[in-house]
């Protein structure tokens, strides 16, 4: 039991290196989308993920089958529209408000894994994810922020996102992590290609400047490969409610970065709002412990 909460810690710790590597990238796309489609983007984005997944998970080509293949391409087309919503948000509203309306997923999450999966979340995670999201309602409500185009596109990402990490907590523990993550990655990939040319778009950027590639690098490397790939792998080990109030540090994260590297402010209201999504993590991890702890404890009495 002692092995299995270390694991689980292990995981939860992990998936919130994932929240902060997603929240220090709003920023930098919304300056490569500022001159590059939306599409074209993604595109590159994830066609790269893919190719070097590929190259990484060539030995489990001997698991790939229709099953993993359907699987993969389903988390693809969720990544897939939640990333297209959330870059074309960051079109028109700031990266900080984007990653604040994207963590609303936490409110989903839970009713969307009891509805598909009949999947219960203890009282412990339910009560934070009420805190993480009343710390997203101060973060967003400050005077720069209504409900625009930008933000409805937010909220849809928030939907996208919300499915896509309910079937990723079932998908994972039945099939092959490295062919999933980057069966993903070519969905998402072919979606763009498809969606760009739609819409008229170019494959080619229309400047392959300093600020592209240093987008497609930074994202493909640590919010791609390396967020994805621990995301499927270590929602094997947590919960899905739990893994969404963990994701509720990305628009923390976001605004810290958006504060110290992009000029934007940050006001009194959504400071606070940060450290209640902070309260709301801790009780669904120290909740969860303590839950565990007492249950062991009832065990041992009953026996004496």
């Amino acid at each position: 039991m002692i092995y299995s909460k270390l694991r689980e810690l292990g995981a939860d710790f992990l998936l919130l290196l994932v929240a902060i590597a997603w929240g220090s990238t709003f920023f930098i796309v919304q300056d490569a989308v500022d001159e590059t489609p939306v599409y074209t983007f993604l595109f590159w984005r994830f066609f790269c993920a893919g190719i070097l997944m590929a190259l990484i998970s060539y030995k489990q080509i001997k698991y790939l089958d229709k099953e993993v293949l359907k699987a993969g391409s389903l988390l693809g087309l969720f990544m897939f529209l939640g990333y297209a919503f959330q870059t074309f948000g960051l079109k028109y509203t700031y990266s900080s408000t984007v990653g604040f309306i994207t963590g609303l997923n936490v409110i989903v999450v839970p009713f969307a894994s009891y509805l598909i999966f009949k999947h219960k979340a203890s009282v412990f995670s339910l009560l934070g994810a009420v805190i993480a999201s009343i710390g997203l309602y101060f973060l967003t409500s400050n005077s720069e922020i209504g409900f625009s185009l930008g933000e409805f596109y937010a909220f849809i990402c928030a939907i996208m996102f919300a499915l896509h990490i309910v079937f990723t907590d079932t998908l994972s523990k039945k099939y092959n992590i490295f062919l999933l993550v980057t069966i993903q990655f070519l969905t998402v990939a072919l979606c763009s290609l498809i969606g760009g040319a739609l819409m008229g778009n170019s494959l080619i950027p229309p400047q392959m400047n300093e600020t592209f590639i240093n987008a497609i690098v930074i994202t493909v490397i640590f919010a791609t490969i390396f967020a994805f790939w621990v995301q499927t792998a270590m929602q094997r080990f947590t919960t899905a409610t739990k893994t969404a109030i963990i994701f509720t540090m990305e628009p923390v994260s976001a605004g810290v970065f958006g504060y110290f590297f992009a000029g934007e402010l940050l006001s009194v209201s959504q400071l606070c709002g940060a450290v209640l999504i902070l309260g709301g993590m801790l009780m669904a991890e120290l909740g969860s412990y303590f839950a565990i702890k007492y249950r062991k404890q009832a065990i041992e009495e009953t026996f004496l």
